[in-house]
């Protein structure tokens, strides 16, 4: 009777044992197994370009005048037309200018008088040489002053001195201005070459930037075309209004003529250059600004790694930090994974 109980024992804990190690196997066989792709990090090279943007300006902006003051007589250009060197494009009425000039004129003549009559006396010793030598003195004067009153008259008309474009125009006929006040803002536009993009550089991008330095413009308002550009100016000092370092780009507009104040976006070729992780753009998880993680692989786990994201270049993503070259990172099924996770390589 005992032996039959203990052989009836034996056998209920032996069938437990198996049910229980059954349940164990159907329990691993159940875990979760989850099929990646991976791919093994590359690196590049990559220019150190320097992006940036700005607005179009021209390499002369001038400011026209008149020398003396006046009424307007008339004013031959208007606001955004262009002109060609040469061109009268303003004039002051001369009423008051020829009165001036035919003063001064008639101020020689009666100097030329005094001092020939001066030398007659001289001669027949009724003047001294000094009263000779003050009406020579008193005619050079005059002949200067003529000469002084001649330039200004000269001046009573504004003429381009040089291809450009009005971009502003400050005073009309009619209007009395002072010597020296604005009557016209312009842009000079000689062979259509002063075109120019002003940009601000930080202090790093301003360092690496030399003089000549090629560079490729887009403008919005050509926004199919690429414009061939170079470093043409830099300033030796930052821009206290924006605080950045203005840099210009001399374009190459060929005959396309854009507005002063265009918006335009420029690639400056730098010599430059700096190694950069590149990883595809699917291994990305979480991506904010420059800040992103990916998944390593550890043998059958994977590890969420942050990484600092340098660029992005169509499916490419060059990283600044975070990742070796001999790191194997997922780049599928990332969304279903964590740290816990068992993972199995495909191709």
């Amino acid at each position: 009777m005992n032996k039959t109980i203990t052989i009836s024992l034996l056998s209920f804990f032996l069938i437990s044992s198996c049910k229980e190690n059954k349940k164990e196997i159907k329990s691993f066989e159940s875990a979760e197994v989850i099929p990646v792709k991976t791919a093994t990090v590359g690196s590049l090279a990559l220019a150190g370009n320097i992006s940036t943007s700005g607005l179009v300006t021209t390499e002369n902006e001038t400011t026209y005048s008149f020398k003396i003051g006046g009424v307007v007589n008339g004013v031959f250009v208007e606001e955004g037309q262009f002109f060609r060197k040469g061109q009268l494009l303003a004039t002051l009425d001369e009423t008051e200018i020829r009165a001036g000039l035919n003063q001064s004129d008639l101020n020689v003549q009666k100097n030329e008088r005094d001092y020939k009559r001066a030398t007659n006396l001289y001669k027949d010793s009724v003047y001294t040489l000094e009263q000779v030598q003050n009406t020579r003195t008193g005619l050079d004067i005059a002949r200067k002053q003529k000469d002084a009153v001649a330039f200004n008259v000269k001046y009573s008309k504004i003429y381009a001195t040089a291809d450009g474009f009005v971009s502003q125009k400050v005073a009309n006929k009619g209007e009395i201005v002072g010597p020296g006040s604005p009557v016209l803002l312009i842009n000079e536009t000689s062979n259509n070459n002063n075109y120019l993009l002003k940009v601000g550089l930080t202090d790093t991008e301003w360092a690496s930037t030399k003089i000549g330095q090629k560079a490729i413009v887009t403008l919005d308002g050509y926004p199919d075309k690429k414009f061939d550009a170079f470093v043409f100016r830099k300033s030796q000092s930052a821009d206290r209004a924006i605080g950045s370092f203005q840099v210009e780009l001399k374009l190459t507009m060929n005959d396309n003529k854009p507005a002063v104040g265009m918006f335009g976006k420029a690639e400056i070729k730098t010599d430059h250059s700096e190694d950069f992780i590149v990883i595809p753009y699917n291994s990305l998880l979480e991506a904010d600004g420059n800040k992103a993680f990916v998944y390593v692989v550890e043998n059958t786990k994977v590890k969420k790694r942050p990484v600092t994201i340098a660029k992005f270049e169509n499916d490419k993503v060059f990283i600044q930090d975070g990742l070796k070259k001999s790191d194997k990172i997922v780049i599928s099924n990332s969304a279903y994974l964590n740290e816990q996770s068992t993972i199995k390589i495909i191709k």
